[in-house]
């Protein structure tokens, strides 16, 4: 058997991070099996699909390194299998027309809560003759398609990740619809709804494993008996863990970003994300590893590893490995993701011309970031020829003797500094002005950035020396004295 799984998420918004790991689960466990990974878009939902939650599915998953083997494949081209199976349930009796309008439902569910019952379908048209139903059709009544649900019949499956799962059918409140009432002359029936769609679905995919978040745990009954009445294998199923926020609820929009985009845009990478998404509900076999590429955890992937419990999102892991991928980065590959961000941070430079200087620049804080949107932050003293000086700075340029280090230092600057003649200067001012060198390069510090914390002094001063940069805030460092 060819392991067959597949992702299928609604595109009436962007990638949600939980769908996102259900794909990375799903991915993994293909991987691991040499198994087929199908892309599914479940656009039914006419009213709130759009084609660019489709686009930012797609990209999405891309931009994780969640390449699919088969699809897309789209719903709404596909209602003619869907129809076909549909009418299969009718003509086996499965299946009926329901004419109970939406008042009387209402009605219903008002005397069943009344009566402290839990709501349910009291599958009132699975036997009407043909004078009811003739009689409703002369009301103009438009018929929704219900399938059968036996109250006394049992539901089991294996569940790979939560063990033994058993249903009642009287607990799956009633006799379900699976197609709306059709809107056009001529139908016989309207849109199919997401049970029979899904199942239908599965079937012709020929999926082997439904590998899904827990909260679709109350539809697999439902599912498996589609299945079944359609005359197809049941697939194996898992459900994994939802994602928590830290108060141990399911993460939502209140909790800052959900979508994958939300999570690009910080400046997270897709390495460290996808990562960081394997562990939340897994365990590796070794649980002290903790970085490691999509294709490593496959090796090692199995739902028996899959936790049952929810999997709390912990914002402090997330940056801490990224960091990691941040830090083993060479400078010429992490300077094209910092680009964008100095750009929108207003910061004047030409990325071709000016490349070498940037990728130095990257090498000097690449150490000191946690996401890629800290890069304006950290770098924002060695942009542009003037710096202003915080109080501190301030203090340190009017100390005595420091006028005089600092015209030193401007007599001695040559253009294309090295790392060597920097230090030499350093050492030379010092014994010449006969000071420490503490004060010396402290000053430094204050003149040509203008703070007294922040990247390695030398090294910042050799790019802002590259630029000319170093003379002109050394100039205005005098002129502040």
């Amino acid at each position: 058997m060819t392991v067959r799984v597949r992702i299928a998420p609604s595109p009436t918004g962007n990638l949600h991070i939980g769908t996102a790991r259900t794909a990375v689960f799903n991915w993994l466990f293909a991987r691991h099996h040499g198994g087929k990974f199908i892309l599914r878009i479940e656009d039914t939902d006419l009213e709130r699909s759009r084609p660019e939650y489709t686009e930012n599915i797609k990209s999405g998953l891309i931009w994780l390194g969640l390449n699919w083997d088969e699809g897309p494949f789209f719903q709404t081209q596909r209602l003619d299998l869907y129809r076909q199976a549909i009418q299969t349930l009718l003509d086996k009796g499965l299946a009926y027309r329901s004419y109970t309008t939406p008042e009387e439902l209402d009605k219903m569910r008002e005397e069943q809560i009344a009566r402290k019952q839990a709501p349910r379908y009291d599958n009132r048209d699975r036997n009407l003759t043909e004078e009811q139903r003739a009689e409703f059709e002369a009301q103009g009544r438009k018929p929704v398609i219900r399938f059968k649900i036996e109250d006394d019949r049992e539901i089991a499956w294996n569940d790979l990740i939560r063990g033994k799962v058993v249903w009642k059918g009287r607990d799956l409140g009633g006799d379900m619809v699976i197609a709306r009432a059709a809107e056009k002359e001529g139908e016989a029936f309207g849109q199919p709804l997401y049970n029979l769609a899904v199942v239908v679905d599965d079937i012709d995919m020929q999926i082997t494993h439904v590998i899904r978040g827990e909260d679709h745990i109350a539809n697999t009954p439902k599912q498996i008996l589609l299945y079944e009445a359609l005359g197809a294998t049941v697939p194996e199923f898992a459900h994994t863990p939802l994602i928590l926020n830290q108060e141990g609820r399911k993460l939502s929009k209140r909790d800052g970003v959900t979508s994958i985009d939300d999570f690009k845009k910080m400046g997270f990478l897709p390495e460290a994300m996808a990562n960081y998404m394997t562990l939340l509900g897994w365990t590796p076999p070794d649980a002290t590893q903790e970085i490691f590429t999509l294709s490593e955890a496959a090796e090692q992937f199995s739902l028996e590893r899959v936790n049952k419990a929810g999997a709390k999102f912990d914002w402090n892991k997330l940056d801490w490995l990224n960091s990691q991928y941040l830090h083993k980065m060479p400078a010429d590959k992490l300077v094209d993701l910092l680009i964008p961000y100095w750009q929108e941070a207003g910061y004047q430079f030409d990325p071709e011309s000016d490349r070498a200087w940037l990728e130095q620049l990257t090498a000097l804080i690449a150490g000191s970031l946690t996401r890629l949107a800290d890069a304006p932050k950290e770098s924002r003293l060695l942009f542009g020829e003037s710096v202003k000086y915080s109080d501190e700075a301030i203090s340190q340029l009017k100390l005595a003797g420091v006028a005089e280090v600092i015209k030193a230092v401007l007599e001695a600057i040559q253009p294309d500094l090295s790392e060597a003649n920097a230090k030499e200067i350093v050492d030379r001012v010092t014994k010449a002005q006969n000071v420490k060198k503490g004060l010396v390069m402290k000053s430094l510090r204050a003149a040509l950035m203008g703070e007294l914390q922040g990247p390695d002094l030398i090294q910042s001063w050799l790019l802002l020396n590259q630029k000319g940069w170093d003379k002109s805030r050394l100039q205005q460092a005098l002129s502040q004295i």
